[in-house]
């Protein structure tokens, strides 16, 4: 995966998280940068674990299946691209997103990263059977929700879950992508 493919994966992988901190950010009555910040740090770390767990489970099976790795890559990344699209054309709400007015406690944020984050570890799985190196994907991913949650808290009161829902429909098309140009990578590689 080329550079910019990495930080698209990043930037798609955070809209999950986005979109609940624009929930958290809408519940609260005046988020605070610190708020802010701790929240995307233990989403940011959350993220960034959970696509490498992904990959070390899709490594012990990607020897099995070498021959088919594009495809499992492909349909994997299009799958979760096509249910964030679906979550969010259904008007879902952000999975997760505590809607108190006191500061979240940790285990609650860090339970809140997590349901946002099942999708990052799918997306390790299918990282396995391409080359990638999956510390620098797992880092920018950790990276991009740190950065996007903690403006979407900020920005949450004044923009709401809408911009959410649009934020996830963007991420999914862009797994999608992502998934096809994987494909083609492959593909066009075997043709050669």
């Amino acid at each position: 995966m080329n550079p910019i493919s990495i930080l698209l994966l990043g930037l798609a992988m955070s809209t999950d998280a986005f979109a609940a901190a624009l929930a958290k950010g809408a519940a609260m009555t005046r988020p605070r940068i610190a708020d802010a910040l701790r929240t995307g740090l233990i989403f940011g770390v959350v993220e960034a674990i959970t696509p490498f767990v992904g990959w070390l489970l899709g490594s012990a099976a990607s020897r099995l299946i070498e021959q088919w790795d594009h495809w499992i890559a492909f349909g994997l990344l299009a799958v979760l691209g096509l249910h964030m699209i679906y979550k969010a054309t259904l008007g879902q709400d952000a999975e997760g997103a505590p809607a108190d007015q006191a500061p979240a406690k940790l285990l609650t944020l860090a339970l809140a990263g997590l349901a946002t984050s099942i999708d990052a570890m799918a997306v390790g799985v299918g990282l396995a059977f391409v080359e990638v190196n999956i510390l620098a994907v797992s880092a920018v991913i950790g990276l991009c929700t740190f950065v996007m949650v903690s403006i979407g808290v900020m920005a949450g009161r004044a923009l709401g879950t809408l911009i959410g829902r649009r934020a996830e429909i963007v991420g999914g098309a862009i797994l999608i992508a992502i998934g096809v140009a994987i494909l083609y990578e492959h593909l066009s590689a075997q043709g050669a």
